[in-house]
């Protein structure tokens, strides 16, 4: 199974989401571009303890930590998600991580949110909890929903926050995936204990 790892903004958990979902499924992992540095290509493979999961190289390493339609102007190159196919690979799951949030453009007409539209692949939503979040969350779920895009579930990340999650719920029509508490280190045996819960509602 394939499924497309996006977020309502950035810093939101998506690769530390990737990382649990990866161990898992013991899936592949792929970050089709990558924006400044460190790579959470990287970051993902530090935290998983499974040896069956590969790490596919980006298709773009840009060098600058911007959106990608800008990060690749500063480097003269052109994306377009026509030209991005989802790589093969022996593993029946691989976990594709997107940037930023789902409107996050990479040129002057696309944005995040067409690949997975195009690869007509679920998508799991991250969403990390604080003030204002439940606008931003719901603002993501109408762009999904407009655009039919397939949605597996929402991952609520930080601090709990029961209010905010059960309007969220109700007004998206998702089920809940998982529940990543602030942790305070980020670890093997963190992700491994998610990894666990995340295999029920799968």
């Amino acid at each position: 199974m394939n499924y497309f790892i996006t977020a309502i903004g950035t810093d939101s958990g998506k690769s530390l989401f990737s990382a649990i979902i990866c161990e898992a499924l013991e899936a592949d992992y792929w970050k089709p571009i990558q924006a400044g540095y460190p790579r959470d290509t990287d970051y993902v493979g530090g935290l998983l303890s499974n040896l069956k999961s590969d790490l596919i190289p980006e298709k773009y390493v840009l060098n600058t930590p911007a959106s990608p339609h800008y990060a690749a102007e500063i480097d003269n190159v052109k994306l377009e998600v026509m030209d991005f196919d989802i790589p093969d690979t022996d593993n029946e799951n691989l976990v594709i991580e997107g940037a930023g949030g789902v409107l996050v453009p990479i040129n002057d007409q696309e944005f995040v949110i067409d690949f997975p539209q195009q690869w007509n692949i679920p998508v799991i939503l991250v969403a990390n909890l604080y003030l204002g979040s439940i606008n931003h969350t719901l603002l993501t779920v109408n762009e999904l929903q407009r655009r039919g895009v397939k949605v597996k579930g929402i991952v609520f990340n930080g601090p709990s926050n029961p209010a905010s999650e059960e309007i969220i719920l109700k007004y998206s029509g998702y089920s809940c995936l998982l529940r990543i508490a602030d942790e305070k280190d980020i670890n093997h045996a963190v992700v491994r204990k998610y990894a666990a819960e995340l295999k029920k509602n799968l």
